[in-house]
């Protein structure tokens, strides 16, 4: 998925709250700021908003000598998900249809993103979970049903921190043993890396690997050989949030999207309103023309 002009103020707006994560000191924000504006002017729209913002995010540490900025920020998100790991999970075996609560229970825990929203709350987080169970789901529930229960290989790809703990209760009802969950290679912004997923305990239910690279989404040439090598072979990929979205829409497999659009950009793209959950396979994109 290419860029738009609305992703170019959300760049600026994410370089800025990133700045201010990391450091207090104002004239590291402005020398930050300013090289996103100087990004900006030079962006090339027909990169995926990922591409533009592993950039970003790499001068961000650079200046503010931060490996991790969000460190803080995503041990708070596991936190607060494991809180609520025990009661959702019972949620999900008392379930007539536990699939289904899973799944939606997955996209809930797509709302722990500091890319869109910087002043996330546990209030946030507790009411996308309330809603979880009674909002509408775009997609084919019954078609991804089928499609998870006829795999040798599955390829879970992740998202946030805090949100793969809610991907845990989805990963609990696919193939058991049969999953393997992809993590980013290194930091950005609060997107889960290896650290993360031990915290979340997945490594007690799936595989896990890194993709190799620091971009915010799935960039298949930015990715390390034995990543890719998983990626094809897998028999099912699911990829979950707006920057995998935004990577991986277009690639030539199927794939299941899973997340909560809360962009007006991806909500466009897909052909839904903002805010909705969104399980998506990608092949139905292409046939729409997008």
């Amino acid at each position: 998925m290419r860029s738009f002009f609305d992703c170019i103020p959300c760049f600026i707006r994410q370089a800025l709250d990133s700045a201010r994560f990391a450091t207090p000191d104002e004239a590291v924000q402005e020398r930050v700021l300013r090289e996103a504006l100087w990004a900006g002017a030079r962006m090339d729209l027909r990169q995926t908003p990922p591409a533009m913002a592993q950039g970003i995010h790499r001068a961000i540490r650079l200046f503010t000598s931060q490996d991790d900025p969000y460190r803080e920020a995503k041990d708070w998100s596991n936190r607060i998900a494991l809180a609520w790991y025990p009661t959702l999970r019972t949620w999900v075996e008392d379930s007539a249809k536990p699939l289904e609560t899973a799944v939606r229970l997955a996209i809930a825990g797509n709302v722990i993103d500091f890319g869109v929203n910087s002043r996330l709350s546990e209030a946030d987080v507790h009411q996308s979970i309330t809603h979880a169970l009674s909002e509408p789901l775009e997609g084919d529930l019954e078609e991804f049903t089928a499609a998870c229960s006829e795999v040798d290989q599955v390829l879970y790809l992740a998202d946030n921190a805090g949100e793969i703990v809610f991907d845990r209760l989805l990963i609990e009802q696919l193939p058991a043993g049969k999953v393997t969950v992809g993590v980013r290679g290194s930091p950005v912004i609060n997107d889960a890396t290896l650290a993360d997923a031990r915290a979340a305990g997945l490594h007690e239910v799936a595989q896990i690997i890194e993709n190799g690279s620091d971009a915010p989404g799935t960039l298949l040439d930015d990715c390390s050989e034995p990543f890719r090598d998983r990626f094809e072979r897998a028999d099912l990929v699911i990829a979950k949030g707006q920057g995998n979205y935004e990577t991986l829409s277009e690639v030539d497999r199927e794939v299941y999207f899973l997340l909560k659009a809360k962009c007006s950009v991806i909500a466009r793209h897909i052909g839904c309103e903002q805010g909705a959950m969104v399980l998506e396979r990608s092949h139905k994109l292409a046939a729409k023309g997008d």
